[in-house]
Protein backbone atom coordinates (compact mmCIF):
# COMPACT_ATOMS: atom_id res chain seq x y z
CA UNK A 1 0.00 0.00 0.00
CA UNK A 2 1.28 3.60 -1.00
CA UNK A 3 0.28 5.62 2.41
CA UNK A 4 -1.09 8.59 3.04
CA UNK A 5 0.04 11.75 1.66
CA UNK A 6 -0.76 14.78 3.27
CA UNK A 7 -0.67 18.03 1.37
CA UNK A 8 -0.05 20.95 4.36
CA UNK A 9 -0.72 24.22 3.98
CA UNK A 10 -0.59 25.01 7.76
CA UNK A 11 2.63 24.69 10.17
CA UNK A 12 4.44 21.64 10.64
CA UNK A 13 2.67 18.53 11.84
CA UNK A 14 4.24 17.45 14.86
CA UNK A 15 4.98 14.09 16.03
CA UNK A 16 1.93 13.47 18.29
CA UNK A 17 -0.36 14.97 14.95
CA UNK A 18 0.95 12.58 12.71
CA UNK A 19 0.56 9.56 15.13
CA UNK A 20 -3.07 11.03 15.55
CA UNK A 21 -3.19 10.98 11.60
CA UNK A 22 -2.00 6.98 11.59
CA UNK A 23 -4.69 6.08 14.26
CA UNK A 24 -7.84 7.76 12.43
CA UNK A 25 -6.94 6.52 9.08
CA UNK A 26 -5.64 3.54 9.61
CA UNK A 27 -2.72 4.33 6.85
CA UNK A 28 0.93 5.17 7.37
CA UNK A 29 1.98 8.86 5.98
CA UNK A 30 4.13 7.85 3.16
CA UNK A 31 4.94 11.41 2.38
CA UNK A 32 4.28 15.51 3.83
CA UNK A 33 4.39 18.11 1.57
CA UNK A 34 4.73 21.50 2.89
CA UNK A 35 3.88 24.27 1.68
CA UNK A 36 3.92 28.23 2.67
CA UNK A 37 0.82 30.04 2.29
CA UNK A 38 1.77 33.51 2.37
CA UNK A 39 -0.68 35.40 -0.03
CA UNK A 40 -0.49 38.70 -0.88
CA UNK A 41 -3.92 40.81 -0.44
CA UNK A 42 -3.63 42.96 -2.89
CA UNK A 43 -3.31 40.20 -5.71
CA UNK A 44 -5.76 37.75 -7.24
CA UNK A 45 -6.25 34.94 -5.09
CA UNK A 46 -7.16 32.75 -7.85
CA UNK A 47 -3.82 33.24 -9.62
CA UNK A 48 -1.81 33.05 -6.53
CA UNK A 49 -4.16 29.56 -6.11
CA UNK A 50 -2.91 28.39 -9.47
CA UNK A 51 1.02 28.95 -8.40
CA UNK A 52 0.46 27.08 -4.95
CA UNK A 53 -0.62 24.11 -7.03
CA UNK A 54 1.87 24.07 -9.29
CA UNK A 55 4.66 23.88 -6.70
CA UNK A 56 2.98 20.46 -6.15
CA UNK A 57 4.75 18.85 -8.75
CA UNK A 58 2.13 16.22 -8.37
CA UNK A 59 0.91 14.49 -11.78
CA UNK A 60 -2.95 14.03 -13.35
CA UNK A 61 -2.32 10.14 -12.26
CA UNK A 62 -0.94 11.07 -8.73
CA UNK A 63 -4.37 13.68 -8.01
CA UNK A 64 -6.93 11.07 -9.48
CA UNK A 65 -5.03 7.63 -7.56
CA UNK A 66 -3.02 8.89 -4.43
CA UNK A 67 -5.05 8.86 -1.25
CA UNK A 68 -4.12 12.73 -0.29
CA UNK A 69 -5.31 14.57 3.37
CA UNK A 70 -5.17 18.23 3.51
CA UNK A 71 -4.62 20.33 6.19
CA UNK A 72 -5.94 23.32 4.90
CA UNK A 73 -5.14 27.09 5.34
CA UNK A 74 -6.66 28.68 7.76
CA UNK A 75 -7.91 31.72 5.96
CA UNK A 76 -11.25 30.70 4.51
CA UNK A 77 -10.78 32.74 0.92
CA UNK A 78 -7.91 30.46 0.00
CA UNK A 79 -9.48 26.76 1.44
CA UNK A 80 -12.39 27.80 -0.72
CA UNK A 81 -10.15 28.23 -3.93
CA UNK A 82 -7.89 25.26 -3.24
CA UNK A 83 -10.64 22.73 -2.70
CA UNK A 84 -11.89 23.42 -6.04
CA UNK A 85 -8.53 23.50 -8.00
CA UNK A 86 -8.04 20.34 -5.72
CA UNK A 87 -11.57 18.94 -6.74
CA UNK A 88 -10.88 20.14 -10.95
CA UNK A 89 -7.59 18.24 -10.74
CA UNK A 90 -8.54 14.74 -8.63
CA UNK A 91 -12.54 14.75 -9.84
CA UNK A 92 -13.13 14.77 -6.40
CA UNK A 93 -12.97 16.61 -3.26
CA UNK A 94 -10.11 15.47 -0.56
CA UNK A 95 -10.63 14.57 3.00
CA UNK A 96 -9.12 17.34 5.22
CA UNK A 97 -7.41 17.86 8.14
CA UNK A 98 -9.63 19.23 11.85
CA UNK A 99 -6.95 20.56 14.40
CA UNK A 100 -7.90 21.89 17.73
CA UNK A 101 -6.40 23.80 20.71
CA UNK A 102 -5.53 21.49 23.05
CA UNK A 103 -6.57 22.11 26.42
CA UNK A 104 -5.01 23.75 28.92
CA UNK A 105 -2.00 24.14 26.72
CA UNK A 106 -1.41 27.43 24.85
CA UNK A 107 -0.66 27.49 21.90
CA UNK A 108 -0.87 23.61 20.81
CA UNK A 109 -3.21 21.77 18.60
CA UNK A 110 -4.47 18.48 18.54
CA UNK A 111 -5.92 16.68 15.99
CA UNK A 112 -9.99 16.86 16.21
CA UNK A 113 -10.85 15.23 12.96
CA UNK A 114 -10.25 13.51 9.86
CA UNK A 115 -13.32 15.05 7.79
CA UNK A 116 -13.82 13.34 4.15
CA UNK A 117 -15.56 16.11 1.86
CA UNK A 118 -16.21 13.98 -0.79
CA UNK A 119 -18.85 11.95 1.60
CA UNK A 120 -19.83 15.20 2.65
CA UNK A 121 -20.99 16.43 -0.36
CA UNK A 122 -22.63 13.04 -1.65
CA UNK A 123 -24.44 13.00 1.50
CA UNK A 124 -25.66 16.52 0.91
CA UNK A 125 -26.96 15.55 -2.52
CA UNK A 126 -29.52 12.95 -1.02
CA UNK A 127 -31.09 16.48 0.48
CA UNK A 128 -31.51 17.83 -2.23
CA UNK A 129 -35.24 18.22 -3.41
CA UNK A 130 -36.52 18.87 -7.15
CA UNK A 131 -38.97 21.15 -7.11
Amino acid sequence: MAGLMILNFGHPLTREQRQSIRELTGQRISKVIDIGCQFDPQQPFTEQVERLMEQMELSAEDWQTLSILVNPPSFAPISCLLMAFIHGFAGHFPAILRLRPTPGVASQFEVAEIINLQEVRDRARGWRQVK
